[in-house]
């Protein structure tokens, strides 16, 4: 799988698409709110950026949801408030937003319109704010030295640059047979390779930032994560595994090869806390100020409550179903084939169904906020 160019959120604005079903994603961004705001007020504050006209932003990972323009509304809106209160002259703001070259763009630029409108709309004492892209990778370099002044990703950096090497035997055996991503069954041959590649991303991301971050400068990082050392714990791998046995449904009915299944593996690795401190500590560009967990059930509508009736866990299952089909039916697509999308998502909606009978399943993630040394 040649990840930069199957990995991208589905597209457009139809009942399919990531940007009628991300609000999950706008769940956790609303958990992190206070966060962004704290380190954002920190920033400014800073008597490093005291004589700073212009603050350059990057969100990384943006995808093509309204998210995206909601973070950069709330960050643009904090700015304003702290410049107010120090009798500033309101900053300009320049924004990229950055995702793979296959994002939907077009969909996030088609409301820029209505975004300026309502930002002015909202507080008209703000400094200009300039919004553009740069697609690529955000494991490689994407803008000039000392040029970026807050860094934002949020859901973004479980997502690996490739599948990890390694998961072939030099037979040509598929070591993680029978799972698409790490599971109880997975040998710690391949959990150690899940590992490597987190490893090597997650520094690489750290060292094209340390280039291009100015000294004092913010970073605000959200992913997916988990609270064990051991990483076939359930809130790491119960996403997959869903996928997983809707798929052996549709080998077990002729549908698709379990060859098929053996030989795909998600790109996708949720760290420990301790995992990703050691790496921020080895890299050595950044201080680390924060590290924390926060849950989220899978259902972000939900209260939790426990006495639902099937019915009610079937609707959820639906709603689950449609964000996962954003994010995944692009991978899984170019892998088995787009014909049999409908067929696998069904299957999909019936097991999480049958796992909301059982428990409250819920996603784990960890927040990050860095300094630039």
């Amino acid at each position: 799988m040649e990840v930069r160019r199957v990995l991208h959120m589905n597209e457009g604005e139809g009942e399919a698409s990531y940007a009628s079903n991300s609000s999950l994603q706008r769940a956790v961004i609303t958990m992190v709110k206070p966060i962004l705001e704290e380190t954002i007020l920190d920033l400014v504050r800073d008597e490093a950026f005291l004589e700073s006209e212009v603050l350059r932003i990057a969100d990384l990972g943006c995808s093509s949801s309204p998210n995206s323009l909601s973070v950069i509304s709330h960050i643009v809106n904090t700015i304003t408030t702290a410049c107010d209160r120090q009798h500033r002259q309101p900053l300009e703001l320049q924004v990229v937003l950055n995702d793979l070259p296959r994002n939907d763009f077009n969909t996030i630029f088609k409301t820029l319109p209505s975004f300026y409108d309502e930002l002015n709309r909202g507080n008209s004492n703000h400094g200009s704010c300039f919004i553009t892209a740069m697609p690529g990778s955000f494991y490689e370099r994407l803008f000039p030295r000392k040029s970026i002044h807050f860094i934002h990703s949020s859901y973004s950096l479980h997502y690996l640059s490739q599948v990890p090497k390694g998961l072939i035997s030099k037979e040509g055996t598929p070591l993680n047979k029978g799972n698409t991503y790490i599971a109880r069954t997975t040998s710690l041959a391949v959990s150690r390779a899940y590992h490597e590649q987190f490893k090597h991303d997650f520094s690489s991301f750290l060292c094209s930032r340390s280039e291009e971050v100015i000294g004092g400068g913010r970073a605000v990082l959200t992913l997916t994560g988990r609270r064990t050392d051991d990483p076939s714990c359930d809130e790491n791998c119960v996403p997959w595994k869903m996928i997983t046995l809707a798929l052996k449904d549709m080998a077990q009915e002729g549908h698709i090869e379990e060859a098929q299944i053996d030989s795909f593996d998600f790109p996708y690795y949720a760290p420990s806390a301790a995992e990703v401190q050691d790496i921020i500590l080895q890299q050595g560009s950044f201080n680390l100020t924060r590290l924390e967990g926060l849950e989220i059930g899978w259902d972000s509508k939900t209260t939790g409550n426990v006495n639902l009736t099937s019915f009610d866990n079937l609707r959820r299952a639906r709603y689950v179903s449609k964000y996962v089909r954003a994010i995944s039916e692009s991978m899984l697509s170019s892998h088995f084939g787009a014909p049999v999308m409908d067929a696998l998502f069904q299957r999909h909606i019936e097991r999480v169904a049958e796992l909301y009978n059982k428990e409250e399943p819920k996603f784990y993630s960890l927040v990050i906020t860095l300094i630039k040394k």
